[in-house]
């Protein structure tokens, strides 16, 4: 029998996954059609996000293959990923992405 999925990334291009339950520090992520040795960082309660790769400051935050949002400090993989660490898209980031695709 499999290990118990508990998170799952929505896209491939996605960084974070999302919890599906709440997640207790030392805990190993077990990700929905891919098995991650991730080990969480931090309590992530159910439906918050995890970060599967590091994502620097000033680095995009991918789920669902979008941009959801901008890192504000250095997240390391395994920790949440949250308004803490976070701020949402400016006008100058949501125009930017637009010239990309």
């Amino acid at each position: 029998m499999g290990q118990k999925v508990n998170a799952i990334k929505l896209d491939e291009k996605d960084n974070v996954a999302v919890a599906l339950e709440t997640l207790k520090v030392g805990e190993t992520l077990s990700i929905k059609d891919g098995i991650e040795e991730i080990t969480v960082l931090k309590k992530i309660a159910y439906g918050h996000k995890v970060a599967i790769s590091s994502i620097p400051n000033d680095g995009k935050v991918i789920k669902y293959g979008e941009c959801m949002g901008i890192a504000t400090m250095d997240i390391a993989i395994g920790d949440h990923v949250h308004v803490l660490n976070v701020r949402g898209l400016t006008e100058e980031d949501k125009s930017f992405q637009k010239e990309v695709y």
